[in-house]
């Protein structure tokens, strides 16, 4: 069951891409990485990084590349790995995503995936083991499962506010709901921080959370200019499973 709950710590961030309030600067850029310890009630199952890589081009136009790892530890990895790395291109604004790629690996199972956007068509094409599995119709602005959470993090957040925004994994194309409800004292690995507690919408998930009664999801974020995920928190059938900060490196002076 980890391997179900560990991808989705990265795909269940579903929440607004920037609007007129923004601040013009992000948060975030090149050279920043935050590092996680995963716990599975209370095993300690495994790791996480999120890095903004620097920015590249694609297909000749600026692009921002963000990456992201999870891994299993200890027990939990003799028994059942996980290697699994994602990849997310967007605009240099981070307005809409141009490419993600998802290298998934648990256990037995092993399966490349690469979601090209057209944003020209409002099209989409994912391929999975290099064949084109679906094409699918678009929204003009949609983000893929991991740079939603860097667009959600130009916002400036407050208790009462809602978002939605279009997310896509290439086989189905959303809009997700999140709720700011507050902020709260968290503990981290680098310290108590005061964090915005957003409530995320479940009810388009499957897997896992679908089959579950009473299933939730949770993310912290610093209540501050920086709004740093520092934890995640998902309560499934199979038990509470939690993503803490345990390290943070901040972007490159610009």
């Amino acid at each position: 069951m980890l391997s179900a709950v560990l991808p989705l710590l990265f795909l269940l961030l579903l929440v607004a891409p920037p609007s007129a309030g923004s601040e013009p600067v992000p948060p975030f850029g090149p050279g920043e990485r935050m590092s996680y310890d995963i716990h599975w009630t209370f095993i300690h199952a495994g790791t996480a990084e999120l890095t903004c890589a620097p920015d590249t081009e694609l297909d000749g136009a600026p692009a921002r590349l963000f990456r992201a790892e999870a891994r299993t530890l200890g027990w939990v990895d003799t028994f059942y790995k996980v290697r699994d790395t994602m990849e997310a291109w967007t605009d240099l604004d981070v307005t809409h995503s141009l490419l993600y790629k998802k290298d998934q690996n648990e256990g037995s199972y092993h399966k490349k995936v690469e979601l090209v956007f057209d944003k020209a068509a409002n099209l989409s094409y994912r391929y999975a083991r290099g064949k084109l599995q679906h094409t699918l119709d678009q929204p003009c602005d949609v983000f893929d499962p991991m740079s939603i959470l860097f667009a959600f993090r130009k916002q400036v957040l407050y208790k009462g506010l809602r978002f939605d925004a279009n997310v896509s994994d290439g086989k189905i194309s959303v809009v997700g709901t999140a709720y700011v409800e507050g902020v709260e004292k968290v503990e981290t690995g680098i310290g108590e921080v005061d964090a915005h507690k957003v409530r995320l919408d479940i009810s388009h998930l499957s897997g896992v959370f679908k089959k579950s009664r009473d299933a939730e999801l949770y993310v912290w974020f610093t209540a501050d200019e920086r709004r740093i995920p520092v934890k995640v928190r998902s309560k499934v059938a199979v038990g509470h499973f939690t993503m803490t900060l345990n390290g943070y490196r901040p972007p490159d002076p610009r």
